[in-house]
């Protein structure tokens, strides 16, 4: 290669570099794959961003619905303080819910759960600022799968997303429930038949158990159960009732979506 030749390439090849440094960086949309050049928080294009129905203010201070509740004053016994959702289970949400669920799409993992620190964040602003006499130990755990579904599927996405939200805060984690028996998908029952097919379906783990007794005999502690999808609570309320039967621990619900 002669001397003109190698310094009309040089001269390319910096033409090149000086376009790539000049023109914006585009990004992929984890929800659409779309492209996109200006990144907020969340790895999502403008549109896909829009369409999110965050969950900005409760009528139900207990489950944290942004409509009237029937199902709390129902409810013969809460178990659980309140529960806080990030977003409202719309088609677009429950279509980003199923490709995470069913079809093991791992990067909407890191995205699901980062949505889940505004559920977390509105605990708090609702809780107040605490004085250091209100100190307390926080703790994330989730709703166990039965050995059944998790063969299905794979994982467990309450798991996921709640290692995704320790991950974001910092908070540890702890498997303290059991699923000691299979149950079909709540999906598809009524409010009795969730309430019936509950019962006895949690316990907790013996290990877990003996390190929250003596934690709690030294701290106060506040414990969430994550879950992706908060229907009547049912589900909820049940895991608060075998925890806080074996625990003095007041128990918190973040899900996804309500």
């Amino acid at each position: 290669m002669n001397t003109g030749v190698r310094i009309s390439q040089w001269l390319s090849d910096r033409l090149k570099q000086a376009e790539m440094l000049l023109s914006p960086s585009r990004y992929s949309c984890i929800a659409c794959n779309g492209s996109y050049t200006k990144r907020g928080e969340l790895p999502l294009c403008n549109t896909c961003s829009a369409a999110i129905p965050w969950i900005l203010h409760t009528k139900c201070e207990c489950c944290g619905r942004p409509e009237s509740c029937g199902d709390c004053s129902r409810r013969k016994e809460t178990f659980f303080v309140q529960n806080r959702s990030a977003v409202s289970y719309d088609p677009i949400m429950k279509e980003w819910l199923g490709i995470f669920k069913y079809r093991g799409h791992e990067k909407l993992r890191a995205l699901l759960g980062k949505m889940l620190l505004h559920a977390y964040h509105m605990h708090h602003r609702q809780m107040g600022p605490s004085s250091p006499a209100e100190a307390y130990t926080e703790l994330l755990t989730y709703v166990p799968l039965s050995e059944r579904r998790l063969d299905e599927r794979g994982f467990n996405q309450a798991q996921q997303l709640t290692e995704e939200l320790s991950r974001l805060t910092g908070i540890p984690v702890i498997g303290l429930l059991e699923r000691v028996r299979h149950t079909d998908k709540q999906s598809f029952k009524t409010r009795g038949d969730r309430l019936a097919d509950l019962q006895g379906v949690f316990a907790i783990n013996p290990t877990a158990l003996s390190i929250l007794q003596e934690m709690t005999a030294r701290t106060t502690v506040r414990m969430y159960i994550i879950d992706d999808v908060y229907t009547t609570g049912s589900t909820l309320n049940e895991c608060a009732k075998v925890i806080t039967m074996e625990l003095d621990v007041a128990v918190y619900g973040i899900s996804w979506a309500r």
